[in-house]
């Protein structure tokens, strides 16, 4: 296995990481920057007025992508383990 291969493998697991993690961390900073600009207009600094609709708002984010972030996963699971013969007669 040389070093090429062993940082485009390292490039892709980071890429496909950043892909299933975005749709849950933009739902989290959206929903975080309106509740805070409500909280910042109203005045009105409850802790679980900020946590409450984020965490609302993830599992929803999760529920409507989940299938297509596993779908993702085993994709990629799969070509790497199928790449393993290749890596290793190199």
């Amino acid at each position: 296995m040389t070093d090429n291969q062993v940082v485009q493998i390292g490039l892709q697991a980071f890429e496909i990481s950043m892909k299933i993690a975005a749709p849950v961390l933009l739902t989290a900073l959206i929903l975080g920057f309106i509740v805070s600009l409500f909280q910042s207009v109203t005045q009105i600094q409850e802790a679980t007025l900020s946590f409450v609709p984020k965490a609302v708002g993830c599992g929803v984010a999760l529920l409507l992508t989940g299938n297509w972030m596993l779908h993702e996963m085993t994709t990629y699971t799969t070509r790497l383990f199928q790449s393993i013969p290749t890596l290793l007669g190199s």
